[in-house]
């Protein structure tokens, strides 16, 4: 019962419960219900509220776009407003000139020029056209003004250099003293038959040479500044003849005042020869000045002032030195065209030389295209010089083989021809290297050692052509063979004594020797064989009357005394015409002609001692013995002594 009450009651209490739910959800219902009406009237409201704002929201972002606006123009006109304000700044810096302050006025340029861009691609602006028109007309002005003073800069500080300053810029061994060559600008070649070395020339081409100062460093930078302003302003022409003027007529100054001259081919012909070889051992000396000093002096100024601008460094630089060059190419060129002589081969090789030891430097100095034709210049006078001085050996070669001077030699000594010919080959050994160089720019094959040996065998073999002839001018054989043995002695000694020898080789020189040898002996046999006639015992027959005496020195008729009179009355008219004649001859070499004097006493003197100890008793037993004895053997000997020694007629004996 109690169980079954408590079931019921929670039963009652569930249904209440559930009663309450419902009602619940009802006013939960009602309630949403409620809200949604509430809600919808809103959304109807809203609509209505976005449309009335609309307009509102529309003028609200006009206002933001147009404030933007606002900005961005005046942002603008800050900008041109500036840009205004630079130009002009620059204008009135341009107004006054670059001379007071040059960097400043650069800068102007500059600016001006950026104005000109910003107004050019902002052609929108209403003024930009006349803005533009005015910064050009001021920009020409400008430049024109930049022209001037570029040129007045230049011309400031381009100045001739002295001869002195030149020289302070050569090697110490180069430098010439008070009055030497190149001192006064009328210098005396040393001669190279004379004074040329080989040594001097390497030495030139390893010395150091140094550039002068042509224009103060400080001055370059600000000439490259304005000349690299006048090339962005298309003034490049008008910058290359202010240059080209300015500093060709300084470098045309500094070599005139050196001593260069501007010689035509006709004042070369005309010129006497110890004139001309002073002149050409003066241009030797100012080629190299020129080329290593000045002209790279030139080229480097160029080269600062033009940097970046290498073809136009290039053609400025061709420019300013065409003119010199042309002056200093032009007198080697009619050297090298002029009339070909002997004497000139050597000045010839010496202007070979120079122009060998340059070349490198003229490359590198004149490089670029515009330098082409200088460059091609250099190379052919080179050449030229070359081709003469090899002419010239043809020439000299062929001299010698005909050489038809009347120039008397009576006592036969080195004739000058032989002693011209023996210094001439001696001096070409000065030109070892140089001839080397000058044989390979006609190369044939052969070995440069062997063409200088083959071209010295030719001349020497053409002196002994000459002197051959030149011999049979003589109507003595004996001084036909004694002037043939002192020429070709002169040449042997004279080729031990050189480099020759090791060219023309020991068997030239053994030969040589022998043919000395052979015309020694042919004098001997020729001027002593009628005199040791006399001496001979060949033809002593008996003539009856008047005493004799035995052949073989015993007392018999074998020998007539008149005979014996007769012999040495002979013999003492031909030695005496013998020592008249030959004392008047010359044998120049000490040891030859000591040589030559005793080969002839070893023949006369013992051949008389004999003939005046076989004969002689049969003339002193007679009337005046002193009359046919005149000489004795001693007597002979210190006259023998006297022989060769080119004394003239008159000259009292000794």
């Amino acid at each position: 019962m109690v169980v079954m009450g408590i079931t019921g009651m929670e039963s009652l209490s569930l249904s209440e419960k559930a009663a309450k739910m419902r009602e619940s959800l009802q006013k939960s219902q009602t309630i949403t219900d409620n809200v949604v009406t509430i809600l919808g009237s809103f959304d109807h409201r809203l609509s209505a509220l976005e449309t009335a704002m609309r307009p509102t929201q529309i003028r609200t972002h006009a206002i933001r776009k147009a404030h933007e606006n606002i900005d961005k123009t005046l942002k603008a006109a800050e900008v041109i407003l500036a840009q205004f304000d630079l130009s002009r700044q620059a204008e009135s810096k341009i107004l006054r000139g670059p001379h007071e302050d040059l960097e400043s006025y650069l800068e102007a340029i500059d600016q001006l020029r950026s104005n000109i861009s910003y107004f050019s691609s902002n052609k929108g602006f209403k003024n930009s056209e006349g803005v533009i028109n005015n910064a050009n007309t001021l920009l020409v002005k400008a430049i024109s003004k930049l022209e001037d003073e570029f040129k007045q800069l230049l011309a400031s500080y381009s100045k001739p250099l002295e001869p002195d300053r030149l020289f302070e810029c050569l090697p110490n061994s180069m430098r010439p003293s008070s009055g030497s060559p190149g001192h006064n600008g009328d210098s005396s070649h040393k001669s190279p038959s004379n004074h040329h070395s080989e040594q001097p020339n390497g030495d030139a081409e390893t010395a150091v040479f140094t550039p002068p100062t042509l224009i103060p460093p400080r001055i370059l930078p600000l000439l490259h500044d304005l000349a690299q302003q006048m090339v962005q302003a298309g003034h490049q022409q008008q910058l290359q003849r202010i240059y080209r003027d300015t500093r060709s007529t300084v470098l045309e100054e500094s070599l005139r005042k050196l001593g260069v001259e501007k010689l035509s081919k006709d004042d070369v012909q005309k010129m006497q020869w110890e004139v001309l070889e002073a002149k050409i051992g003066n241009w030797i000396h100012f080629m190299r000045i020129a080329v290593k000093l000045l002209f790279a002096g030139e080229r480097k100024v160029c080269d600062q002032i033009f940097e970046s601008f290498d073809c136009l460094s290039d053609q400025c630089f061709a420019e300013v030195t065409a003119s010199s060059v042309t002056v200093l190419l032009s007198f080697g060129d009619a050297i090298a065209k002029s009339k070909r002589s002997p004497e000139k081969l050597f000045v010839l090789l010496d202007m070979y030389e120079i122009m060998r030891e340059l070349h490198s430097e003229i490359e590198s100095v004149f490089k670029g295209k515009a330098c082409t034709e200088i460059r091609e210049s250099a190379l052919g006078l080179t050449k030229r010089l070359a081709q003469t001085a090899q002419e010239t050996f043809g020439d000299f070669e062929e001299a010698v083989e005909k050489d038809a001077t009347k120039t008397a030699v009576l006592d036969g000594t080195v004739h000058p021809l032989t002693s011209y010919v023996i210094n001439y080959v001696k001096f070409l050994f000065d030109y070892q290297s140089t001839l080397k160089q000058l044989f390979q720019e006609f190369e044939n094959g052969t070995e440069s050692d062997s063409q200088l040996a083959s071209v010295t065998m030719r001349i020497m073999q053409a002196l002994q052509t000459n002197l051959d002839g030149k011999s049979k001018q003589y109507k003595d054989p004996a001084l036909t063979h004694l002037f043939l043995m002192n020429n070709i002695h002169y040449m042997v000694r004279s080729v031990r004594r050189s480099e020759a020898k090791d060219l023309l080789g020991d068997d030239w020189v053994q030969i040589h020797r022998r043919i000395v040898q052979q015309h020694a002996n042919q004098y001997k046999r020729t001027a002593w064989a009628k005199i040791l006639q006399c001496l001979s015992v060949q033809g002593l027959t008996s003539s009856g009357g008047g005493g004799s005496v035995a052949t073989d020195g015993g007392n018999s008729s074998g020998v007539s005394r008149a005979l014996i009179k007769d012999r040495f009355k002979v013999f003492n008219i031909q030695f005496e015409e013998l020592h008249q004649k030959q004392s008047q001859w010359t044998v120049p070499d000490t040891e030859l002609r000591e040589s030559l004097r005793l080969a002839v006493a070893e023949v006369l003197l013992p051949a008389y001692r004999s003939f005046v100890k076989r004969f002689g008793p049969l003339v002193e037993n007679g009337k005046n013995p002193q009359k046919y004895i005149r000489y004795s053997a001693e007597d002979l000997e210190r006259m023998l002594g006297e022989f060769f020694e080119g004394k003239t007629l008159n000259e009292p004996k000794r």
